[in-house]
């Protein structure tokens, strides 16, 4: 049986839900899965109502994120609903919107106390700046009704994420025969990146794959969380490798653009080239080739893009 969920639900006959409320109940003894069913709560950011009731906006992708969570807990010999609801009585709409607000706004002021404390070396910094701004991301993708504090945030890691000066850009002659080392399963800002370092920075580069920590000593890393050549501040791993190497091409430059909308979703230069070859290239992974065999087929891709524009 559920547990008590103190609230009442008012249940909307249209074709149009305010909400989406998730009940469920789990066995006492599953600690392993009332965790896991946590952090996928806290990663879609739900916010708790009662004992058993998680609510969410109601959109397609929150539907399918709770009906998902629903059908594991089922199958894990739980018990779970997922209810469309219009409205619930003792919160007003103004008062839920307000509860993920604030829930919103706690992230954005862990992330402004973290940004805060970011080392002072310049390749230590990069590296921290970029992993603070993808878990902005992930915050703001959960920022349904707009927290005050989501642009403070936004100005803060812009002002942080200087951009190079030319004496810490990097000589293309220290990195020439060189292991560049980046995540499994390459997707479009990796492949487009290793198709640049090959034709533009390291003509004999070596490319391999590495997990988090792991990355093997002397290899030069790109698109990694924890360090080498990655996002900084509004760039992909591509403008990053582009400006640090000072490569001035116009079809690189279009490149650049293309992969920049791909990879962060916020149409800045509005191309939609690069959507192409994302899908493309989750077609092929779909078809369970290796990551070399991903990556070469990605720079094989990249390569006729960049012949067929003018």
């Amino acid at each position: 049986m559920y547990n008590n969920v103190e609230m009442t639900v008012t249940r909307k006959s249209g074709p149009e839900q305010a909400w989406l409320l998730l009940v469920f109940s789990l066995a006492k003894r599953n600690a392993s899965l009332r965790v896991s069913v946590w952090r996928k709560l806290q990663h879609y950011g739900a916010v708790a109502l009662g004992n058993s009731g998680y609510l969410l906006p109601n959109t397609s992708e929150n539907r399918e994120r709770f009906e998902w969570l629903a059908t594991t807990i089922r199958t894990a010999r739980g018990e779970s609903s997922v209810v469309d609801v219009r409205a619930i009585d003792n919160f007003s709409p103004v008062q839920l919107k307000a509860r993920f607000c604030d829930a919103r706004s706690r992230d954005y002021r862990e992330l402004l106390t973290d940004l805060k404390t970011v080392p002072g070396s310049p390749r230590i910094r990069d590296t921290q700046i970029a992993r603070l701004r993808r878990r902005f991301q992930e915050i703001s993708s959960i920022d349904f009704f707009g927290s005050p504090l989501r642009e403070q945030v936004e100005r803060a890691l812009n002002q942080s994420s200087q951009p190079q000066s030319e004496t810490d850009r990097p000589s293309r002659r220290e990195y020439q025969k060189r292991l560049w080392v980046t995540r499994p399963r390459p997707g479009v800002d990796r492949v487009t990146s290793a198709w640049l370092i090959r034709k533009f920075i390291d003509p004999k580069a070596r490319f391999g794959f590495s997990t988090a920590g792991r990355v093997p000593s002397g290899s030069v890393p790109f698109d990694m969380f924890e360090a080498g050549f990655s996002h900084r501040g509004d760039d992909c791993t591509f403008e990053t490798l582009t400006k640090s190497f000072r490569i001035h091409d116009k079809k690189v430059n279009a490149i650049a653009q293309i992969v920049h909308d791909a990879d962060l979703f916020d149409e800045k230069f509005g191309r939609k080239e690069g959507f192409g070859i994302d899908a493309i290239m989750n077609g092929w992974a779909r078809q369970g080739l290796t990551d070399p065999e991903l990556l070469n087929r990605g720079m094989q891709l990249t390569e006729g893009l960049y012949g067929s524009l003018g």
